[in-house]
């Protein structure tokens, strides 16, 4: 936001040097880029957060100074001579779409003569950067850069049966801008229209065939409030940016549109001539601002600040900046912000406020702060517990952006979800999917590592995926988190990593894989992974097509599992266990089985009939071929036993070895070999 300094002494008075301003802003929060000496003026570049659209203009900026070195305001009263013709004689405005355009105000000035504004208007926007148009354009752009609030002037002639119609665009419905530019419109998006087609681009930018020129005599001037996310959608969606854009995705100040549209005539009736019709036309709802009452415990500003603000200075602050004091006593104040404060609605709020105009830097580096001890929450102390194990396993943690390619985005699609959350975005129209998965970056970091030399990159991420937009259901379900890693290991050894990330969870946890095809995986490489019998998440092998398609060099296998799950059963507090004393006896065991049956079944299979003195399972092999009969294949296991109070016998390693044979020839059909 750029601002003139004589611009700015009409409003409130600038005794102070420029050095002087320019530091109180920048310690106040309006930080200042730079300022530029043109002719006798000087031109400051602010940098307003979003937070504070009221600083959008001169009046706003202005005020913000006549706080800071307690000075008044003086903002121009805006009351227009007006004919005693209503301006409903001439025009009519019907609002159709009053969620996306809450309020239209429309003024009438007729006999106007369009030229050259006078040299006075013409300096104050060539301050900021703004070439001079004609005088009627001139002063809708002065007003604007005044107080922040766009307004746009048709020529009342060229506009079908001289009456407006706010609406959403049609199907397929086009419109040439005054960039000259022909826009597609989307339905979602508000335009003005007249009887018969669009004529501007709500809140974004006017249309070329009804623009102000040196033959137009009657105008219509416009105010309007546009909703904030439709005005960002449309100007991101036609990549069409305009001041008047940036204003309102950040909120106008509605209260003051009215006192815009008088100061707007006046100014035209000032340096164009014509008359003014008499009221206005308001199409939309009536504003009835009454903002909730913010409660102030004068307590609570030396507890925060770690100084002590008089209470009378604190509430001449909050005055001063337009708050209203509902009601008091000795312990706390009740106020109400002014409608160019929406950014007030808390206690911290004008906390803040009474501490950058009382000055951060009169607040010590000694001062005492009551320092309140906090603790890490579950999932801190989860993921950090994560984090240490994967990084252990030679993994390092990646941070990637949530938009990702609608090709990416199937490729990896494991819910099988193809209706896709999506954010048009000007800048990055490719990548406007949000992630159902964390894989696709994930591969795309090893990509790009792959281009610059690094190998083997083994890349993990704990963030959010973006499942659906439903306000009704818990967030943990439609943005949950997940954890996913890439690493050039085989299957087997990924599903390693897993389990050992359960077991440093909570070794109790049991995880196992189900055998699995899914189009992104190498055959029988793939597998849903389940906790305590959850779906939990899955794992595999990239398949080369795939890879080659999204040019990786190595192989590459991925895993990604759910967050909340692991978080639920997690026991993060380890407990001492002895050593074993008693040594473990070891028993071989190879059984022929039909292809279907998995590891895991044949695992579980053994767990549960193995008894009390099992100790480990291990998988030591798989084997077809030869000697193996077609449909059927050869797992060979190791099956640990111990007791914590004694050495076995081999008869009663036998016993159970027994109950196991026994078990996986009735269950699964099993042959030992």
């Amino acid at each position: 936001m750029i601002v003139s300094w004589e611009w700015l002494e009409q409003y409130t008075a600038l005794g102070m040097s420029l050095e002087t301003l320019t530091e109180r802003l920048t310690m106040t929060g309006l930080n200042v880029e730079g300022t530029q000496h043109t002719g006798s003026d000087t031109a400051i570049d602010l940098e307003v957060t979003s937070n504070r659209p009221d600083c959008l203009g001169h009046i706003g900026v202005a005020r913000e100074i006549s706080v800071l070195f307690r000075q008044d305001l003086a903002v121009p009263e805006a009351a227009p001579v007006s004919a005693a013709e209503a301006v409903g004689s001439m025009t009519a405005v019907q609002n159709e779409c009053l969620d996306l355009c809450p309020q239209y105000i429309a003024r009438v000035v007729r006999g106007v003569r369009v030229g050259p504004s006078p040299q006075w208007l013409q300096d104050r926007l060539t301050t900021l950067g703004i070439a001079s148009v004609n005088n009627v354009v001139d002063v809708t752009n002065f007003v604007l850069m005044e107080c922040g609030q766009p307004l746009h002037a048709f020529d009342l002639d060229k506009l079908s049966e001289q009456r407006i119609v706010v609406r959403r665009a049609g199907a397929g419905e086009k419109m040439v801008a005054i960039d000259q530019k022909e826009y597609e419109l989307s339905p979602e998006t508000c335009v003005i229209a007249d009887a018969r087609r669009p004529v501007a681009i709500g809140g974004v930018m006017g249309g070329l065939e009804t623009e102000i020129s040196e033959s137009t005599c009657n105008v219509l001037i416009e105010t309007a409030a546009f909703d904030q996310l439709s005005v960002r959608h449309a100007a991101r969606q036609l990549n069409l940016h305009s001041p008047s854009s940036y204003r309102f995705e950040r909120g106008v100040d509605r209260v003051q549109m009215d006192w815009a549209s008088r100061r707007c005539c006046e100014l035209i009736l000032q340096v164009a001539g014509g008359e003014l019709l008499d009221g206005s036309v308001l199409a939309g709802t009536e504003l009835d601002y009454d903002p909730a009452a913010i409660d102030l415990r004068w307590s609570q500003i030396p507890r925060i600040l770690g100084i002590d603000v008089p209470r009378d200075e604190a509430q001449q602050i909050l005055n001063a900046m337009g708050l209203v004091e509902q009601a008091g006593d000795e312990t706390r104040s009740r106020w109400k912000a002014p409608s160019w404060r929406r950014d007030l609605e808390r206690e911290i709020d004008l906390i803040e406020e009474v501490a950058r105009i009382h000055g951060y830097d009169r607040i010590p580096d000694t001062a005492c702060l009551d320092v309140v001890p906090t603790s890490m929450s579950l999932r801190d102390r989860l993921t950090q517990r994560i984090r240490s194990v994967l990084t252990a396993q030679g993994c390092f943690e990646a941070v990637t952006l949530s938009f990702v390619s609608e090709d990416r985005a199937r490729q990896f699609a494991p819910r099988g979800e193809t209706d896709f959350l999506r954010v048009d975005h000007s800048h990055h129209r490719r990548e406007g999917v949000l992630r159902q998965s964390l894989v696709p970056s994930l591969l795309d970091c090893r990509r790009e590592n792959e281009k610059h030399g690094t190998v083997d990159a083994r890349l993990f991420e704990i963030a959010k995926v973006y499942l659906e937009a439903n306000p009704n259901r818990p967030e943990s379900e439609v943005e949950p988190w997940m954890i996913s890693c890439v690493t050039g290991q085989s299957f087997r050894e990924l599903k390693g990593v897993i389990e050992t990330l359960v077991s440093a969870v909570n070794p109790a946890l049991q995880m196992t894989a189900e055998s699995c095809e899914l189009p992104a995986f190498v055959p029988g490489r793939g597998a849903r992974l389940l906790l305590d019998g959850q779906p939990w998440g899955w794992l595999g092998e990239v398949d080369r097509t795939l890879a080659d398609a999204l040019h990786l060099k190595e192989d590459v296998s991925v895993f990604e599992v759910e967050l909340a799950l692991l978080e639920s059963d997690a026991q993060l507090i380890s407990r001492f266990e002895p050593l074993a004393q008693f040594p473990a006896i070891s028993r071989d065991m190879n059984f022929v089985l039909d292809e279907s049956v998995s590891w895991g079944r044949l695992e579980s299979t053994v767990r549960g009939a193995a008894g009390p003195l099992l100790d480990v399972v291990r998988y030591a092999g798989q084997y077809r071929g030869k000697q193996i009969a077609d449909g059927k294949k050869s797992y060979l296991m190791t099956v640990d036993y111990r007791a914590a109070d004694r050495t076995l016998t081999a008869d009663q390693v036998d016993l159970a070895q027994q109950a196991v044979v026994a078990a996986c020839i009735e269950t699964l059909g099993a042959e030992l070999r």
